[in-house]
C-alpha cells in the first residue's frame, strides 16, 4: 500500500500545495513530503487527519493507496477496474465540493 501515493493524489485533486494541507495537519510540510515520497509512512492519525481536512472518505484513501495486488478480488483482472473507480469517485467528491449548494433547513420539533 501506497498511502503517500494517495495523499498526493487526493492534495493535487483539491488543488493544494503540500505546505497548504500540512497547515491542515499535526505534521510540517517537510514530514508531507517524506510522507508523499514513501520515504515515511504515515500514522493512522495523519491519515484519519487527511480524510478530514479534505472530507474525503479514509476508506477512499486506502482503496487509492492499493496496488492492484494489494485488493483482494476473486478475479484478479478486475483490480484494476477497481482503481479506476477509485479515481473516478474522487473526481466526483471534488466535483461535489465544488458546486454549489442549498442550505439545509433545520425541522421544526413538535
Amino acid at each position: 500500500m501506497d498511502y503517500g501515493k494517495a495523499i498526493r493524489i487526493v492534495r493535487t485533486a483539491y488543488g493544494l500545495t503540500q505546505g497548504e494541507l500540512a497547515e491542515r495537519l499535526s505534521v510540517g510540510s517537510s514530514q508531507l513530503s517524506l510522507i508523499e515520497s514513501g520515504n515515511r509512512k504515515p500514522s493512522v492519525k495523519v491519515l484519519d487527519e487527511v480524510s478530514n481536512a479534505l472530507g474525503v472518505p479514509a476508506h477512499l484513501l486506502t482503496l487509492l493507496a492499493s496496488e492492484p495486488e494489494d485488493i483482494a478480488v476473486d478475479d484478479k483482472q478486475m483490480a484494476p477496474e477497481i482503481a479506476e473507480l477509485a479515481k473516478a469517485l474522487l473526481k466526483l467528491l471534488v466535483s461535489a465540493g465544488r458546486q454549489p449548494t442549498l442550505p439545509m433547513k433545520a425541522k421544526k420539533s413538535a
